[in-house]
């Protein structure tokens, strides 16, 4: 959905979210096939963010084709590969401090925009979406030894369908490990109807084949056998390190480094996700 609606934490009441309900759920009832139309444009459609970093020395771009459509792919390194999935409304420009210190230690980083996003194809995205094409980029790719994920990519990863990801360590940056509670809190904040939301949802579910019950990347965390190494923010905004604390807790292969003053994104470049990955290595 769109960042003004998934990155909104204020929750009192507002004029404004009560004419955005009166107004979405007006929209329905007279012309519901318009009104999904509009509702995937308005919360489907990410922001298209651009690089705040330089491309590193030596990095190959290239794209892959999926069933969503061509992936911008970016890369730099020699050897064994790490993926690096980011989220909602990002790019994988975000990684690349982090893909040069990878590659400095001997690895590949090989770095994507998600569909609709960054510089891939496609207008509208989502949970479904992420999952195919994660899933279909590993499944093109030999020598992965691991992935690393930030907030939404987390999700994503964390939902992956992919037999060969079960296997691989994970490094999570400020993971979204409450998704599905986190998107309907968000969007009834919002006060669009969550009956029009509810259809959009249900139209996806359909074309997917992926039902939104099923969806829970804090339990396919604590049940992994492998081992995962969360860097979370103790003041995190938008996704709750009390998750990851409590995903370290319930299981003895979660290592949680806690950081403060990061913040949601900052914490990409952070000195402890830099260690972080070399102790997981």
């Amino acid at each position: 959905m769109s960042s003004n609606i998934y990155f909104n934490t204020k929750s009192k009441f507002t004029i404004r979210r009560s004419m955005i309900n009166i107004g979405t759920r007006l929209h329905h009832s007279i012309a519901p096939k318009h009104a999904l139309k509009t509702a995937r444009n308005l919360l489907l459609t990410p922001v298209r963010s651009t690089s705040k970093n330089d491309d590193p020395v030596g990095l190959l771009r290239s794209t892959h084709l999926t069933s969503e459509g061509r992936l911008n792919t970016y890369q730099i390194g020699n050897g064994p590969v790490w993926i690096l999935s980011h989220g909602w409304s990002g790019s994988a420009s975000q990684f690349f401090p982090l893909m040069e210190h990878i590659a400095s230690q001997g690895f590949t980083a090989l770095a994507y925009d998600h569909p609709a996003h960054g510089q891939s194809e496609g207008r509208h995205a989502h949970l479904p979406a992420f999952v195919q094409a994660f899933d279909e980029l590993v499944d093109n790719v030999d020598d992965v030894v691991g992935i690393i994920a930030h907030s939404m990519g987390s999700a994503s990863v964390l939902e992956s369908r992919h037999p060969k990801v079960e296997a691989l360590p994970f490094l999570l940056i400020a993971p979204v490990l409450n998704y599905v509670d986190n998107l309907y809190d968000m969007v009834g904040k919002s006060g669009f109807s969550m009956t029009l939301f509810g259809a959009m949802i249900k139209h996806i579910e359909d074309k997917y084949q992926y039902s939104l019950d099923t969806i829970n990347p804090y339990q396919k965390l604590v049940s992994r056998h492998q081992q995962t190494t969360i860097v979370h923010d103790e003041r995190d905004r938008f996704a709750p390190f009390k998750n990851s604390k409590s995903a370290e807790n319930e299981a003895t292969n979660i290592t949680l480094v806690a950081t403060q003053g990061q913040g949601h994104g900052r914490i990409l470049q952070s000195d402890l996700t830099m260690t972080a990955f070399d102790n997981l290595v």
